[in-house]
């Protein structure tokens, strides 16, 4: 009975995409983090989806904005409007004391004291009676279906929106880490950069995205993709056409994918021998949806000799972890950063 009016939710609060858990039902919000506000009347007019629809498509009167950057809040009011939006939506009873009881939040490896006390204000303004902390991680890496609660590695590569998180996990916690604040937001950016330098032309962030998605690929590839994008030519001002090959899109993440691969060898490397010794065996987890990247298994495999697999919907790995943690609350509350909050109570 009280379920229907006290709720659990596990809650990825990511830079590019917001994922909610509701306990009982499943994941129920997969949204972009994404807020539409009028400057004038300092209205929300829109939140997720409806708000990335106006993207570079706004009069000067409305803005719209990504109050995370890199897996932290850059914009605090507008992250607690955007999830308190959000809850609203999974509050089937419109009673006064309906509320939600318990949320954990999954965030970056690294993060300050004050970053992540942001993140939990954030929550408890938006509704939320008791937050619980998890590394994104150890959220990933149990909802991809790793044995993290044993003396073994299981080594997670979680690729983000704005943060790539690569941390080798024991017996619940996290062993070594190290966070990049390069991913899928860098990948657009490096898109951008080289369209403008090798066809001098202007495109936006929703342009980069659809050409990665469409032939974006980390090694060569049998097969030849192309897609046609449209932009601002530099030189003329006029809008211009040109075909973008899977070719483009590698030499323009060359870089970046690099640097990721040399931040997971300085991970291998600093691992304990008798962890190192067992990635032979339990190999490399790819979450996130950067993952989706072709080739982007094989490359990793490549460099650091350990077999290397995409999780099972990488794009919902640290949501479907969260929700294992919010259904089974007493098997997994160790692996929280704040598991004895005075406030959580069974009800």
């Amino acid at each position: 009975m009280f379920d229907k009016f006290f709720k659990d939710v596990g809650i990825d609060l990511g830079t590019a995409n917001t994922l909610i858990y509701l306990r009982g039902r499943g994941l129920v919000i997969n949204e972009p983090s994404v807020a539409a506000i009028n400057n004038k009347t300092n209205q929300i007019l829109a939140v997720g989806l409806d708000a990335r629809k106006m993207l570079g498509r706004t009069p000067s009167h409305i803005s719209v904005v990504r109050p995370l950057v890199s897996g932290v809040i850059s914009d605090f009011d507008m992250t607690r409007e955007m999830l308190a939006q959000f809850l609203k939506r999974l509050v089937a009873v419109r009673l006064p004391f309906a509320s939600f009881r318990r949320a954990i939040l999954a965030i970056p490896n690294n993060l300050t004291e004050v970053e992540r006390k942001s993140v939990e204000d954030a929550a408890k303004l938006a509704g939320v009676a008791t937050v619980h902390l998890v590394e994104e991680p150890v959220a990933a890496a149990l909802g991809a279906g790793l044995p993290i609660d044993i003396p073994t590695t299981s080594l997670i590569i979680d690729i983000g929106g704005g943060t790539t998180d690569i941390a080798v996990i024991s017996m619940g916690g996290t062993v070594v880490s190290r966070t990049l604040k390069i991913a899928g937001d860098r990948f657009n950016d490096d898109i951008i950069r080289f369209v403008r330098d090798e066809f001098k032309l202007v495109i936006g962030e929703p342009t980069a995205e659809m050409a990665k998605i469409a032939v974006g690929s980390a090694i060569v590839m049998d097969e030849r993709l192309e897609v046609p994008i449209r932009g601002r030519d530099l030189s003329s001002g006029l809008p211009r056409e040109v075909v973008m090959k899977n070719s483009h899109v590698r030499a323009a993440l060359a870089k970046s994918l690099k640097t990721i691969t040399e931040a997971i060898l300085e991970v291998i490397e600093i691992t304990p021998p008798e962890l190192a010794g067992d990635m032979l065996k339990q190999g490399i987890c790819l979450c996130g949806g950067g993952a989706l990247l072709r080739g982007l298994d094989e490359m990793i495999e490549k460099e650091t000799a350990v077999s290397t697999v995409i999780a099972e919907d990488p794009l919902t790995c640290v949501a479907r972890g969260l929700g294992l943690m919010i259904d089974e609350f007493a098997t997994y509350r160790s692996f929280l950063d704040n598991p004895l909050k005075p406030l959580d109570i069974n009800i």
